[in-house]
């Protein structure tokens, strides 16, 4: 494949890293997408045979051949989203994970026949306008490319600050806010589950900063003990993240929990990646405006998507609609059911 150098004040960058990763980062959105939607498809088949639903306890998934499909697609779609990692600054990653729910959204009303009104179509429109946007502007090169480097950038003050805090923030909001505002308040579960987050995609990048060189035979990263410990670190972050994150949606509607939860856990990442791996060193300002302009459009896109994507916009779709019931000047709308991918 015949690339570009890429010049950063006055030095120059191959782009093939970056290439490879943006691919597979967008890969990684498409095929998680699609897993919900393979899977949705299996589970309503399952519902219509009759079995006991999953939401009841039932486990009449396991023998439909669809159901693993959508779970193999989710495997290949967190395997290329890790590689994605590996190649590209986690800062052009992170944020491109709002492809997934864009996907979704599109699938579902073409295969489940759920239907997207005008401002959920204008929604998926501005999502891939503002990923192109920061895609455009995103860092393209950064000081940390090997596992030997990442190893010492680990010890760095600034980081260990920042993990510091992460920590004394996390077990202060368990033990204060957690027993108080837990089930009241949305952004005390999310909060714990994006901060510790942050540091679960910081591992991820280094344990495939790990592997990569191992492929390549520069290192044999499965007898360095860094590599270990960052791996049980990368697992028990994901536990945690994921704990926090069923519980939120447990208790909240998905409607408000995805958008909360996107810009908090990508605004934490790219502070994480940032101090980390020095990502943002060599951007221009224009570039920094460009990716903070392509966040917020994204930021919005996934906003009013999951906020009025059932909404109805005229009164002939209100009348058609059974679910919608109108009590003097107070409208009740159906709510937002919508998978989340994390």
């Amino acid at each position: 494949m015949k690339t570009f150098p890429i010049i950063i004040d006055g030095k120059d960058y191959d782009n093939t890293s970056f290439i490879i990763g943006l691919a597979l980062a967008i890969s990684s959105s498409l095929f998680i997408g699609s897993s919900f939607i393979i899977k949705k498809i299996a589970l309503r088949k399952i519902n219509a045979s009759g079995n006991v639903r999953a939401s009841a306890g039932g486990y009449g998934y396991l023998k439909q051949w669809m159901w693993w499909l959508g779970l193999l697609t989710m495997g290949v779609g967190e395997a290329a989203n890790l590689l994605a990692y590996a190649f590209a600054p986690a800062a052009l990653v992170t944020p491109l994970g709002a492809l997934s729910i864009i996907v979704t959204a599109i699938l579902s009303s073409r295969f489940l026949n759920e239907k997207l009104n005008v401002i959920a179509k204008i929604s998926c429109f501005l999502c891939i306008i503002g990923s192109v946007i920061f895609i455009l502007h995103s860092p393209k090169s950064e000081e940390v490319k090997t596992f030997s480097e990442l190893a010492d950038k680990l010890c760095d003050y600034l980081f260990l600050i920042y993990v510091a805090t992460i920590i004394v923030m996390s077990l202060f909001v368990k033990v204060i806010f957690v027993p108080r505002f837990g089930n009241s308040n949305v952004l005390v579960y999310l909060l714990m589950c994006s901060s510790v987050g942050s540091l679960t995609v910081v591992f991820c990048k280094a344990v495939a900063l790990g592997i990569k060189e191992s492929i390549h035979g520069k290192l044999n990263v499965f007898s360095h003990f860094m590599f270990w410990v960052l791996l049980a670190g990368s697992i028990f972050c994901i536990m945690v993240q994921m704990n926090y994150l069923n519980k939120s949606l447990d208790i909240f509607n998905t409607s408000v929990v995805t958008p909360v939860y996107y810009v908090m856990f990508t605004v934490l990442v790219i502070i994480a990646s940032g101090i980390l791996f020095r990502e943002w060193h060599y951007m221009s300002p224009a570039d920094i405006a460009g990716c903070c302009c392509g966040f917020l459009v994204v930021t919005t896109a996934v906003f009013m998507l999951n906020i009025f994507k059932d909404v109805p916009l005229s009164f002939r779709e209100i009348n058609m609609n059974p679910r919608v019931r109108w009590n003097s000047n107070v409208e009740e709308l159906p709510t937002n059911n919508y998978m989340l991918n994390h």
